[in-house]
């Protein structure tokens, strides 16, 4: 790299200074529309947005320079979609003397990344996966041998059957939690490469899957063994008919709970994104799940949820039920104001209709289409 040239930077190397809070300074360059939709989220992040074309127009008719605040911190990380807009106009500010750099692959870049931590070692070990661009998380325990993956990402099939492998152990379930709206599912595809059974609850089943006699199905209290220990199926209606979590420990001893979408860090799922149900009668059925399934739980007991904040994190994203119990305002409210507050709708997650017709089996697409179709943020948490 010569002094007047701009180093491209890595999604995983940009990561890895905001995780670690160091100050950058964020040059957004696509269109408001873009930005708005979604964007890289970091406490140590100055974001500005000067579209691609100012800075085109700059080149011939004064300094580009002129473009930035006088104040910017630097490295100035320059942003696009796929990196080819943001690494022209970083050259254009690195030859102007600023320490500018490309986001290499840009947005999409960014939505490849996937971090892995350790939750809980108990009976089994419990993984967070969680995707930074979006929030989604997934997980992996892992006992005796055996790993079960909850909430596969279709992106990250690889991933998963690389970390079994790392592991030394064998992948023996995949499993969805409900029929996702926001993200294309990885079971089918996890499946298909590794042999491990994929898993649906019966109730997401019944939504229409259309391959569903290749699924093991299950209901509230069934299990699913990974070595010793076990994945406890606990019905959590309310997002879907067929929102399913998991008591991960050993038998009748939770070590950590996934709510998968019904209860999250900072308030609830959303009960409107399911198309043949009532979101007023999925509000009530939320509410009772809050209520009165969760109640057999202890307040020590760990909720690993199915998604948390867009950004990046240096721990997993989990919380004590009862400190989820104490500060959300969910918890607290009357039936009727609850489900006043959680069906406001607002926007769907991107593409979301035809999102649930792949991971119902009624409709197939290519690996790079499914993975352009779930960028964006989930938006399935409600104000609750």
């Amino acid at each position: 790299m010569t002094a007047d040239s701009a180093e491209a930077l890595s999604a995983a190397t940009l990561r890895d200074r905001l995780a670690a809070g160091d100050p950058v300074t964020l040059l957004d360059v696509r269109d408001r529309a873009e930005i708005e939709r979604w964007r890289i989220e970091a406490s140590s992040l100055t974001h500005v947005h000067v579209p691609y074309v100012k800075f085109v127009a700059a080149g011939v008719t004064g300094d580009v320079t002129d473009l930035l605040p006088a104040d910017r911190q630097e490295p100035v990380v320059v942003v696009c979609a796929h990196g080819a807009a943001s690494a022209e106009v970083a050259e254009k500010l690195a030859a102007a003397g600023v320490d500018a750099r490309n986001l290499a692959d840009g947005m999409a870049g960014w939505a490849r990344l996937y971090d892995r931590t350790v939750v809980v070692e108990g009976a089994a070990t419990l993984h967070q996966y969680r995707r930074p661009a979006s929030g989604c998380l997934g997980y992996a325990a892992v006992a005796d041998g055996e790993m079960i993956v909850v909430d596969p990402l279709r992106a990250f099939v690889d991933r998963y059957r690389a970390d079994a492998a790392d592991l030394g152990v064998d992948l023996t379930y995949a499993v969805d939690t409900h029929v996702h709206a926001d993200h294309v599912s990885g079971v089918r595809a996890l499946a298909a490469t590794t042999g491990a059974t994929p898993v649906l609850p019966q109730n997401a089943v019944d939504r229409g899957v259309a391959d569903a006699d290749t699924f093991e199905t299950i209901r509230d209290g069934d299990r699913l063994p990974v070595g010793e220990a076990e994945l406890a199926a606990v019905g959590l209606p309310g997002h879907t008919t067929g929102m399913t979590g998991f008591a991960v420990g050993a038998a009748g001893d939770a070590d950590a709970l996934l709510t998968g979408d019904s209860l999250f860090l900072d308030g609830v799922a959303r009960p409107d994104l399911q198309e043949d149900a009532d979101p007023g009668t999925q509000a009530r059925e939320l509410y009772a799940t809050l209520t009165e399934r969760l109640t057999r739980f202890p307040d020590a007991v760990l909720v690993a949820p199915g998604h948390a904040d867009a950004g990046v994190a240096s721990g997993p994203a989990v919380a004590r039920l009862g400190d989820l119990r104490t500060r959300l305002d969910a918890f607290e409210t009357d039936e009727a104001e609850f489900v006043e507050r959680t069906t406001q709708g607002g926007a769907e997650p991107a593409n979301a209709e035809r999102i649930v017709g792949i991971n119902r089996g009624t409709e197939t697409v290519d690996d790079e289409t499914a993975f352009e179709l779930e960028l964006g943020p989930n938006n399935c948490a409600a104000d609750g």
